[in-house]
């Protein structure tokens, strides 16, 4: 039984002494690790270790393209060891294991985009008068947050803690309880490296016992979260009342929007696997389908068929679709299917599967949904599974009121060969992300990613998500003889 401790300042913390937290393997159930369950007190050192750090001059003095080359060479480790990321974090989240090597490789170009980035973060030389130069400076923020969700650990670690340590901070990683394996690694990797300690330091344990108290330490200076829009709300609050700014990733009910003169087969393929990915269980999954309604019969009956042909099993094997995270995700999940069923019916999938062999896994047979409601709530909120509802509308409109219709507005993909159509409505659609005729752009490194309405706040990847690291300081040098 593997145990992993805690990073902090330095150290690893985890002992007799401590209780622990059991990790389950989520294609088998079986218990594949355990985790210091932390406290209060262990956000505390954390924190001040992280104070102590920010300010030595041991990591002062490290310059900005040392910071980048330290980042370079883990991207580096990660791709001449992807086999053995990808094992972690197929075991850690039972995504089919070419997804989790596709997972390994995002978060080495993390490394490796803010590994280059780290010397080119440049303020502005401003005009103001004859005999004032007036110069504005980026500084990192201090101490940064990371509260770390279970369903992308590897990429989402990488993508923040790589611009946060990029702009030079110290960070202090809370990874999710359930899927631990990838954050101890990445900790592992640091406390060898010649980074100073105290500057990456991760603690593990349940949200309400070192999560909230990491959120709400006046010790800490921005906090970047991935989650639920409650957790997100808390975790808002929290800051708030230490006058800290918060990144925040939450959910999403993204529409891929299907006019009837789109390439039929690429859209199908995009719609389907915009769903399955991680068996559904990512915040920016196209769960929902809108249909011109001319268009509908044929396109539904092709995704029925795709939908009946497709994999299931554990992540070793590299199905289609792995398992759901665990049992209380699995009842949450089940429970909106029957609900659907009830308001709607259920063109394919809507069932339990047990697989020989992993019988202590759950997993659920991707389910297509129509006849809803628009405004039913299964429609509306967030399911996080293998779940696609299908709509329909005539218009241009309709299809731009209905792709706005929820409290969401992460991402969408609008499908068409009308060069007018797709722009017009990519400028209508509310969602931090639009995709014309493709989804998700290969998990789009540069690109800056975030959602508007109940999707967030801020943006993260690309060159904009190192602002979330650092605070402007500007200066106005009065000269002349």
């Amino acid at each position: 039984m593997k145990r992993i401790p805690m990073l902090i300042n330095g150290e690893w913390i985890g002992d007799d002494s401590h209780e622990w937290l059991p990790v389950y393997n989520p294609s088998n159930g079986e218990q594949i690790a355990e985790i210091v369950k932390g406290n209060e007190q262990h956000v505390d050192v954390a924190v001040q270790a992280a104070q102590i750090a920010f300010e030595s001059d041991e990591w002062q003095k490290v310059r900005p393209f040392e910071r980048g080359n330290l980042l370079i060479e883990l991207a580096h480790h990660i791709r001449d060891n992807a086999q053995e990321w990808g094992r972690l974090e197929c075991e850690d989240v039972g995504k089919p294991i070419s997804q989790a090597l596709a997972d390994a490789e995002a978060a080495a170009r993390y490394f490796e985009f803010y590994g280059g980035a780290a010397d080119k973060v440049m303020g502005d030389t401003i005009p103001i008068e004859d005999g004032i130069l007036n110069a504005t400076v980026l500084e990192p923020v201090g101490v940064t947050a990371h509260i770390i969700p279970w369903n992308y650990p590897l990429q989402i670690i990488a993508r923040s803690v790589a611009a946060a340590i990029s702009t030079g901070n110290a960070v202090i990683v809370k990874s999710a309880e359930d899927t631990p394996l990838a954050a101890h690694a990445i900790a592992e990797w640091f406390a060898a490296s010649r980074l100073p300690k105290g500057v990456f330091q991760h603690i593990t344990g349940l949200g309400t016992d070192i999560g909230a108290p990491l959120a709400s330490h006046p010790g800490i200076n921005h906090i970047t979260f991935t989650g639920s829009v409650n957790t997100g709300i808390s975790v808002a609050q929290a800051a708030a009342r230490n006058v800290v700014p918060v990144t925040l990733e939450l959910g999403g009910k993204s529409p891929n929007v299907v006019f009837a003169d789109a390439d039929e087969e690429k859209a199908l393929e995009a719609v389907v696997r915009a769903i399955i990915q991680n068996a559904g269980q990512t915040c920016s999954a196209g769960s929902r389908l809108l249909i011109e309604a001319k268009a509908k019969d044929r396109f539904v009956e092709k995704l029925v068929e795709r939908f009946n042909a497709l994999t299931i099993g554990p992540g070793s094997e590299d199905a289609d679709i792995g398992p759901i995270l665990n049992k209380r995700q699995f009842d949450q999940i089940m429970g909106r299917i029957e609900e659907a069923k009830r308001l709607g019916k259920v063109l394919a999938g809507g069932e339990a599967v047990t697989i020989e062999g992993s019988e202590g896994g759950h997993y659920i047979r991707p389910t297509l949904l129509d006849g809803l409601e628009h405004t039913c709530s299964v429609a509306q909120e967030e399911i996080f599974g293998p779940v696609l509802s299908v709509f329909t509308f005539e218009t241009v409109e309709e299809a731009i009121a209905l792709a706005n219709g929820t409290d969401y507005g992460l991402v969408a993909g609008i499908w068409t060969k009308d060069i007018d159509v797709a722009h017009y409505v990519a400028s209508k659609i509310k969602a931090g992300q639009v995709f014309i005729n493709n989804y998700g752009a290969a998990g789009g490194i540069q690109m800056p990613f975030g959602g508007y309405k109940k999707s967030g706040i801020g943006r993260e990847k690309g060159f904009i998500a190192l602002r979330n690291y650092t605070q402007i300081k500007n200066i106005a040098v009065k000269y002349g003889i």
